[in-house]
């Protein structure tokens, strides 16, 4: 029996042959060709037993759960990739890194990852179907870029995407276990409201769809999914000693849940900054800042997360990849600005205390 577990399938020809042995009799058809074809997803390999792509002794079998007996001949045909949908649209893109598995994006903010309700176009993936042409090999059949994982449209920061199925399996894969037995790390820079008393902590608590908003998340109790966040505080923007006004956190994702950092950190009484959907009641607070923080934070613009470290095992090569991108210029400003105003307040300051010894 031939094996292609560790090949994609752009690599060879458009069909596959093996012979059934003793230890695969009595199996399903889609459990030896899964077994045998790893660069192929299950629900792939059913989907195309299902359109007639594979035979067992010349006949095709149109069930994926037909028993197949020792010796078979079993034969499983690709179809060409079809025309991807939606089209390419040509939109700049950051590259960080590119072979011919996948491709690593610096997403800016404001840019949707995936077509959908009300933005079905403009999106990175019109995007990358625009970028890498004809060196995507076709993910479940379609030539498309594989999304493994997603930032919200006004996050910013590192995304890695598949461009074949065997690249799409693998890092699937690994964003499923969360790095708990691969190299996986996920890293994020955020701006807050206040500051935690310790310097870091976890984060752990169930989120599932709010019941008043459902397109907003809440911390529930009991049901929803298991989320868990580990953050850290790298640093706080205080004076005077009063209570820091702010914090620039890391954050790092044991799970990977929609809205995940945003929800807990505003479940902590920290929502990030600029978060209209879930540090809206921090409004009034940032009507009480002096200028010229009262405008950078009024005119921000988005919630204040950058996704700035990516750690990864290539699906193909197995060498671990890390990536990390510069903090995003709208945080550099806010940063900058803060120590401005720090250092003006202590200049003020300064000048009152002499003025009082005359």
């Amino acid at each position: 029996m031939t094996d292609y577990s560790h090949v994609d399938p752009a690599d060879l020809d458009t069909e596959f042959s093996l012979t059934v042995d003793a230890a695969d009799a009595g199996k399903r058809l889609d459990a030896v060709l899964a077994a045998n074809l790893e660069a192929l997803s299950r629900n792939r390999i059913q989907a195309l037993i299902k359109s007639g792509d594979v035979t067992v002794g010349g006949a095709k079998i149109v069930e994926p759960k037909y028993r197949v007996n020792e010796g078979d001949a079993l034969t499983l045909t690709l179809p060409e990739p079809e025309d991807p949908e939606p089209m390419g649209e040509d939109i700049p893109l950051a590259v960080v890194f590119e072979d011919e598995h996948l491709i690593v994006i610096d997403k800016p903010a404001g840019l949707v990852v995936h077509p959908g309700a009300g933005n079905w176009t403009g999106t990175l993936v019109n995007a990358l179907i625009h970028h890498c042409g004809d060196s995507l090999s076709g993910i479940g059949g379609v030539r498309r870029p594989g999304i493994v994982h997603r930032i919200d449209k006004d996050t910013s920061g590192l995304l890695v995407v598949a461009k074949t199925d065997q690249a799409h399996s693998g890092l699937a894969a690994q964003f499923a276990d969360h790095g708990r037995t691969g190299p996986l790390e996920r890293a994020y820079l955020a701006l807050v409201w206040g500051a935690p008393a310790s310097l870091k902590g976890t984060i752990d608590a169930n989120l599932a769809r709010s019941h008043t908003n459902r397109q907003k998340i809440a911390v529930v109790k009991t049901a929803g999914r298991r989320a868990i966040t580990h953050w850290q505080v790298k640093e706080r923007f205080s004076h005077a000693g009063e209570p820091a006004l702010a914090s620039l956190m890391e954050c790092r994702l044991e799970t990977g849940r929609t809205h995940q950092i945003r929800v807990h950190m505003a479940h902590i009484g920290h929502p990030l900054i600029g978060d209209s959907d879930y540090g809206s009641g921090f409004k009034t607070k940032a009507n009480r800042l002096e200028e010229p923080l009262k405008g950078l934070v009024a005119n921000f613009g988005r919630q204040a997360l950058h996704a700035g470290l990516l750690v990864f095992e290539h699906p193909v090569s197995g060498k671990t990849l890390r990536f990390e991108s510069q903090t995003p210029p709208d945080f550099e400003i806010f940063c900058l600005h803060y120590e401005t105003f720090r250092i003006l307040f202590r200049f003020s300051v300064m000048q009152s205390a002499n003025s009082d010894l005359y």
